[in-house]
């Protein structure tokens, strides 16, 4: 997953950083999603702009078909576009019930707040705990977090702040065990239909300033 990235502007960016705002978890997902020819040649010319004639010889196929490859990856990325913007009233809803069901184990109210097919993505980096898979289907995803509260592996956090992180509704936490965490959450017809969990400290050193500003230790 792209770093998280959170609109607060005690955080320091760069260009790299600035770029990166516009790169969300589901916009990448999206792309992952596409085949790897259609997805150069939606990156190589709608991203970086090469005209097709240059884009037919990186990769060695005719200009027609690498226009026809464009045109079904932007169709390919409309369709995963949401289709409903969820009031900042329902957002914040789903946010605060969804961290109170999933730290507690009440798998009933957890998926009751989740569309059927939801999708759990989760990043450690190899270097903390994170499912290796996505974790498709509410029920499965209720699972998962009540064998994380079974087990003694979640709780209440450290310190917790509401944010926007990549342009999702979301929260940041230092867990119990001093692990650093973004969560985001794609919501669509009053469901969240994904959550995108980063644990990779690798992918979160830039946060650090502002948990030097809250004094968090």
């Amino acid at each position: 997953m792209p770093e998280p990235l959170l609109e607060d502007p005690t955080l320091a960016t760069t260009p790299e950083l600035e770029m990166d705002r516009d790169v969300s978890f589901a916009l990448m997902l999206a792309l992952e999603r596409l085949s790897p020819l259609e997805r150069a040649a939606f990156i190589l010319h709608d991203v970086f702009e090469l005209d097709f004639a240059e884009v037919a010889t990186a990769l060695e196929r005719s200009e027609a078909a690498c226009r026809q490859l464009a045109s079904r990856a932007r169709a390919g990325l409309r369709a995963e576009r949401p289709r409903f913007t969820p009031s900042a009233e329902d957002r914040e809803r789903l946010v605060q019930a969804f961290v109170e069901a999933s730290r507690s184990g009440n798998t009933q109210q957890l998926q009751a707040l989740l569309s059927e097919s939801a999708v759990l993505h989760s990043d450690g980096g190899g270097r903390k705990p994170a499912a290796l898979n996505p974790i498709l289907g509410r029920e499965r995803i209720g699972r998962f977090f009540a064998g994380l509260v079974r087990k003694g592996k979640t709780g209440p956090p450290r310190w917790t702040r509401r944010t926007t992180i990549n342009g999702l509704p979301g929260c940041i936490s230092v867990e119990a065990d001093g692990t650093l965490q973004t969560t985001a959450f794609e919501i669509e017809g009053g469901r969240i239909v994904a959550i995108y969990t980063v644990r990779n400290p690798d992918k979160l050193r830039h946060l650090l300033p502002l948990l030097e500003a809250e004094g968090v230790g």
